[in-house]
């Protein structure tokens, strides 16, 4: 399998943000579900992620269909970095 197979980046994909007070993950929020940021490709939703601050990172998840061992179905906020720094080397 060609490296370009291994990831496919252009894969559907969602950015969601759980609501938050003071930085940390808001429990009583009104919806206490994490909200739509981006909806696009794998790519985009890295993308978007990786220019927030790494200081709020933690509140993030990405959703998409998983790919071999690489991609699960929701991916946190170590995960997707690590994802970023993969598609970098590739």
């Amino acid at each position: 399998m060609a490296n370009s197979d291994f990831v496919d980046f252009e894969a559907p994909a969602i950015l969601r943000k759980w609501p938050s007070l003071n930085n940390q993950p808001a429990p009583d929020a009104k919806w206490p579900h994490p909200y739509l940021v981006v909806e696009g490709t794998l790519d985009e939703c890295i993308e978007k992620f990786m220019a927030q601050p790494s200081s709020q990172r933690h509140l993030y998840e990405i959703h998409a269909t998983p790919q071999a061992e690489v991609v699960s179905a929701v991916m946190s906020a170590a995960h997707i970095v690590e994802l970023g720094r993969l598609r970098d080397f590739l």
